[in-house]
């Protein structure tokens, strides 16, 4: 089954947080209100917290979650599906991540987003971007990496709702996009 090695391929692993740590700490405030409901309460900065901290917690969370989404759809998203990487005929992305591939590439969306989530996950797994230390700086450009990342991972929600939601409805997972999208939307103000 082609399909079912190139979405494992796709489908990257889960960005851990380790358990203890002031980020899971964090993390587990932002689970905490989340579960609330309300979901403009749940992307404030806690008191007395790091905003650069928050912000990487929170992207961090963001790219499992796409990751968790875009995964249970990557059968129906495919080079034949969609050779083009768009959120409908006005909105068509072209990857370049500027090292490996500096002149932006027309490519499939599987290939996009293969290409997105790679190069997220190795931004994630930078110490020097995302220090995991406590104590450690973030580096001075950590707040346009930030923003870089979470308006391409942006694009990974719009391909969902333009080309799949008719196949996020079959299995039943509108709630959770929406939910998730809506969570998303509100961090990014």
């Amino acid at each position: 089954l082609v399909s079912g090695s190139r979405s494992s391929k796709t489908f990257k692993p889960k960005k851990n947080i380790p358990e203890g740590s002031h980020q899971y700490e964090l993390l587990k405030h932002a689970e905490a209100t989340l579960g609330s409901g309300n979901l403009r309460q749940a992307v404030m900065l806690p008191e007395g917290e790091d905003l650069n901290e928050w912000i990487a917690v929170n992207t961090v969370d963001f790219f499992n979650q796409i990751n968790m989404l875009y995964g249970t759809i990557t059968e129906f998203c495919t080079e034949s599906s969609c050779p083009v990487m768009s959120a409908g005929p006005r909105y068509e992305y072209h990857w370049a991540d500027g090292t490996n591939i500096k002149k932006p590439i027309k490519c499939s969306a599987p290939k996009y987003i293969d290409y997105l989530m790679t190069w997220v996950q190795d931004q994630l797994d930078d110490e020097t971007l995302f220090p995991s230390k406590i104590g450690v700086p973030f580096p001075k450009n950590f707040m346009s990496v930030a923003k870089t990342i979470l308006k391409r991972l942006f694009r990974v929600y719009a391909h969902i709702y333009h080309q799949h939601f008719d196949s996020v409805m079959r299995l039943q997972e509108e709630a959770h996009l929406n939910t998730s999208f809506k969570h998303f939307i509100f961090f990014v103000q």
